[in-house]
């Protein structure tokens, strides 16, 4: 038996439930043979017969209000979500079994030859039923036990009427002295064979509850990262920052339920705005976390001082090395943008490329990083900021990965080339259109393949 199945509690409610339903079958299959016996005697009335009805209705009463007791033992275990006692199931088994053995012994007629009564009586039938029955109990070696405990009780109720066998003489096989043994030898190996059903109903019973419990924890992780989701995108952003100048708009969708994506943008201490966008390796609920402790501590970087971009980056970068395990990083990228000032300072730490529309020569450039991606090193390794001069029109596109490495069912991957020729085509529309049109576009290059990876722009236009 496999103990640690055997200790789940599903399993005992799924055992409990099996033996209310078979002790419920039980009373059904002896009360309809008792109403066929009582219709019988009530039709074809004889001394003998209404005996017989007699010792029965005792017999069916006995057994009636010991299945009602069990019954009743069974609900409250599974209110109180326990087991039946080891005792209480194999009595049941001896008890219930046994009870054919005494309609063999007692309810006989008289006109049978006592050689053939064990044989001639109907009640032997009820060992099948129940040695066939003992398979809900999921439990091989109880279903062995019955067909064992049927034998010896059926022998003992042939030996009660008389009979006796015979060694050492020739007799033939279909004399009653040897029909009994084989009915004995039959019903054991009844008991074997509902001992292996019972071992394969008891596979598939364990199987769905291991489902049931799988889609359980599916359920409730679903949940969690329903919980998760819905706090990553309230970390981010709602108000689109007001800077004379400018038009700005962010947008993220991540790959999962949550993301390793976030943008972001507030206002400095000398009255300028940030605006940042990150992307840490991988998608989930991992890298998603590492989001929200980069947001946090980017925040605490940047806000902390007006000392410029690079001094705030090699803070940030500190504070990240410490916690990203090997083999991971952030990459990220800073703008500042200040009121009524046409000039927008750039520092990536390993995100790239940078996109630059510019509208009078309508050329499109891509910018590369200016330092590596943050945690690959304690100390950060990077060039000064970038400074990029915006006129009316011009744009600077901040955006993952995730858009221009979208592959379509061939392979073909979307890339810088096709979103620079979209931003191009979109140049007049305001910024929260752009990203917009940018997003159907690469939907629909994809032709319905998934989205592997996480989708995060930001658009800081010129007006």
């Amino acid at each position: 038996m496999n103990e640690s199945l055997e200790k789940s509690g599903a399993f005992q409610q799924a055992r409990l439930k099996s033996e209310r339903l078979r002790i419920l079958i039980l009373l059904s299959a002896v009360g309809a043979a008792f109403v066929l016996r009582s219709l019988r005697t009530a039709i074809h009335p004889s001394h003998e017969d209404f005996r017989l009805w007699v010792v029965a209705t005792g017999l069916v009463a006995l057994f009636v209000a010991y299945e009602f007791l069990v019954l009743r033992a069974v609900d409250d275990a599974m209110q109180n979500g326990r087991d039946l006692p080891r005792a209480m199931w194999i009595g049941s088994i001896v008890l219930e079994t046994c009870l054919p053995a005494f309609g063999i012994a007692f309810l006989w007629s008289g006109s049978i030859d006592p050689l053939y009564r064990p044989l001639a009586n109907p009640a032997a039938l009820l060992f099948f039923i129940f040695i066939v029955l003992s398979t809900l109990r999921l439990n091989p070696a109880l279903c062995a036990l019955s067909g064992f405990v049927a034998a010896v009780s059926y022998l003992a109720a042939a030996v009660y009427l008389g009979w006796k066998p015979l060694v050492g003489k020739e007799v033939s096989l279909l004399s009653p002295q040897r029909t009994v043994f084989a009915y004995a030898f039959t019903l054991i190996a009844t008991g074997l064979v509902a001992g292996a059903v019972a071992r394969e109903i008891r596979k598939h019973v364990d199987a769905a509850l291991r489902e049931a419990d799988l889609q359980r924890q599916v359920e409730r992780l679903k949940h969690e990262l329903g919980v998760a989701r819905s706090i990553q995108q309230s970390l981010l952003p709602t108000a689109v920052p007001q800077i004379e100048g400018f038009e700005i708009a962010g947008w993220n969708q991540p790959a999962d339920q949550t993301g390793g994506d976030y943008y972001d943008w507030y206002t400095l201490p000398d009255g300028k705005i940030l605006l940042a966008l990150a992307d840490v390796t991988g998608h989930g609920i991992g890298p998603a976390l590492l989001a929200a402790d980069c947001r946090a501590y980017a925040r605490s970087s940047f806000s902390s001082g007006g000392d410029g971009l690079l001094p705030a980056m090699e803070r940030l970068n500190a504070l990240l090395s410490k916690d990203l395990q090997e083999g991971r990083f952030v990459t990220f990228v800073a703008a500042v943008c200040s009121p009524a000032d046409s000039r927008v300072q750039l520092l990536s730490a390993g995100h790239g490329p940078l996109f630059l529309y510019f509208l009078k020569e309508d050329r499109f450039d891509e910018q590369g990083a200016q330092g590596l991606p943050l945690g690959i090193s304690p100390t950060l390794i990077s060039e000064p900021p970038l400074t990029v001069e915006l006129n009316p029109g011009d744009m600077l596109v901040l955006a993952t990965d995730g858009f221009f490495e979208w592959a379509n069912a061939q392979g073909d991957q979307f890339e810088t080339r096709r979103l620079g020729e979209t931003i191009r085509r979109s140049r007049e529309r305001p910024a929260r259109e752009i990203i917009s049109i940018l997003y159907r576009a690469v939907v629909e290059f994809s032709g319905g393949t998934t989205q592997q990876d996480d989708l995060t722009a930001v658009v800081i236009k010129r007006k």
